[in-house]
């Protein structure tokens, strides 16, 4: 029995299958939804720890893939693990590293052990077995481990998902195994990982398999890996009406304001992405009526905030005007501040969808932002 973990469902939302609910780590505990600010490499980039307390951000991402090939997993657990080692006093989740070996296909090799890989930093080989993974991660020290998986690329066929849910369930019972014999669950938390691309009844038997074998949680992958939207959206639609409703229900890897929105309603409780630091760092910032790409020309004399609704530090302080000129400046402020906003602005979509669903008007709020930020987004494409 995991001490440190939990999850319960607080409300549920009469008109979709939206919910709030209440998870509990050994660092603390979150109300759901929630997003995960990715912090693959120990870091979300360009903002430090007290900027992500500020945030009131209650739960990161950590990539026990990157983190096993440098600094390495030894030294993390040696000088306290990764908690101490980054000073983050709050709940971590880590990804095993199946998506990145995933899109690092030309450097890996596949076989039923493991994978052996070839690192990106400096071309040396790697093996690692599903044990492994979970001996990195428990050394890590993270509130949440998650599986060794296949990810298979989308679309593909019917044969190459069904051999990534074989494999990948295979896998998920030698970590399950592993886990226990470390007796890390006191601690920790472990998560199984769905795969099926977007095949329903290959889902289906893929979550059969995990929930026979037993895990703190269920993630949805593989996804938002070139299949069309509208079939994401189906396939998460049909899937978390087959988890457990006890456990928690993390979509991996997704997505756009409206992805978090959209899955919400189907029923999600966890969420990470890349999205808003990269597109950050890229000159993207979101609002409620869509992003809004800061770097071009359009906002030169505009002195506006970047979203005269938002009530983050950066809109109370700084033009769109001046953060453009950072941007074409090539000033590093220029990521500080819209990666800040952009944490702000998922981490605020988030509390406010767990209002609306407490109040009982979800369907309201999901109506009113799908029509706002849609109309927004198409706005700004056409000043592009």
């Amino acid at each position: 029995m995991n001490r440190g973990f939990g999850f319960e469902v607080v409300a549920t939302d009469s008109a979709t299958q939206a919910r709030t609910g209440v998870l509990r780590t050994a660092h603390g505990a979150m109300e759901t939804p929630v997003f995960m600010p990715v912090g693959t490499l120990g870091t979300v980039k360009s903002q430090t720890q007290e900027m992500l307390e500020q945030l009131d951000a209650k739960l990161i991402l950590g990539n026990a893939y990157h983190l096993y090939l440098r600094p390495g997993h030894e030294l993390i657990q040696a000088l306290g693990g990764l908690h101490q080692f980054m000073s983050w006093p709050r709940a971590i989740l880590t990804d095993s590293g199946g998506f990145q070996i995933y899109s690092l296909a030309p450097l890996r090799k596949l076989s039923e052990e493991g994978v052996q890989f070839q690192s990106h930093l400096d071309g040396s080989w790697h093996f690692l077995t599903p044990e492994k993974v979970v001996d990195i991660q428990v050394a890590l020290g993270s509130d949440v481990v998650m599986v060794l998986d296949e990810c298979a690329r989308n679309p593909c066929t019917l044969d190459v998902a069904e051999r990534a849910v074989s494999l990948t369930s295979r896998w998920a019972s030698r970590c399950r195994r592993r886990f226990r014999e470390l007796e890390a669950e006191e601690k920790q938390a472990l998560f199984g990982v769905i795969q099926g691309s977007t095949f329903l009844e290959l889902r289906q038997r893929s979550l059969e398999a995990l929930v026979a074998i037993g895990f703190d949680g269920y993630a949805i992958g593989g996804l938002s890996v070139g299949e069309a939207k509208e079939d994401m959206y189906q396939t998460v639609e049909a899937i978390t009406q087959l988890i457990p409703a006890s456990a928690p229900r993390y979509l991996m890897g997704v997505g756009t304001p409206l992805d978090l929105v959209e899955c919400v309603a189907r029923g999600v409780d966890m969420f990470d992405c890349v999205m808003p630091t990269r597109n950050a760092r890229n000159g993207q910032v979101f609002t409620w009526q869509g992003p809004l790409n800061i770097k071009n020309a359009t906002w030169s004399r505009d002195a506006n905030p970047i979203d005269p609704t938002c009530d983050c530090p950066v809109c109370q302080r700084y033009s769109r005007a001046y953060l453009r000129h950072l941007y074409v400046s090539n000033e590093i402020l220029s990521s500080v501040l819209c990666t800040h906003h952009n944490l702000f602005f998922y981490l605020d979509i988030m509390g406010k969808m767990r209002h609306a669903i407490a109040l009982g008007n979800f369907r309201e709020f999901y109506c009113r932002f799908r029509s706002e930020y849609q109309s927004g987004s198409e706005n700004e494409l056409g000043r592009n």
